[in-house]
């Protein structure tokens, strides 16, 4: 939600913003079947001002899609900004992208001249689900508490 609203102030300050998951970037530049088409889809992603990448880490992936990230991040190092959000640590990344040579080099672009922010806290899903969980008991709770009045006034 942070990087939605980020990318969203961007757009109000009048950047353009390019939105989307790990998985959908870097599965559609492995689908490209030629190198131009592949190419033409980097330029395409390295054409917004900001780049907000989500989810990366929630997946493994090969060492192909490692690169394919890598290429994604040396194309706009020190020119256009990338955000980018994942449930790892950079010492984690080996999970994520095993066997990939190009990792180091890859976390090395993202975390020079960055703003590295460690959100330590409950998931704001589990906090609304465990808050819904609560009210549904509680509305149980009243139900079963009127029935069993009403079966003693009758």
């Amino acid at each position: 939600m942070i990087a939605k609203n980020l990318a969203h102030q961007a757009l109000v300050a009048g950047a353009t913003v390019r939105c989307l998951t790990a998985s959908e970037l870097l599965n559609t530049l492995a689908d490209q079947t030629t190198s131009t088409s592949l190419h033409r889809k980097l330029a395409r992603f390295c054409q917004p001002q900001l780049l907000v990448v989500d989810e990366l880490a929630y997946l493994s992936y090969d060492s192909r899609y490692a690169d394919l990230l890598f290429e994604v991040v040396s194309r706009r190092y020190l020119q256009r900004p990338l955000l980018i959000t994942t449930n790892k640590e950079f010492s984690n990344w080996h999970e994520v992208f095993p066997n990939a040579t190009s990792v180091v080099t890859l976390i090395d672009r993202l975390i020079h001249r960055c703003e590295i922010l460690n959100i330590d806290g409950e998931s704001y899903r589990l906090k609304e689900s465990k808050e819904e969980a609560r009210r549904r008991a509680l509305q149980r709770a009243a139900r079963r508490t009127a029935a069993a009045g009403h079966r003693r006034g009758s």
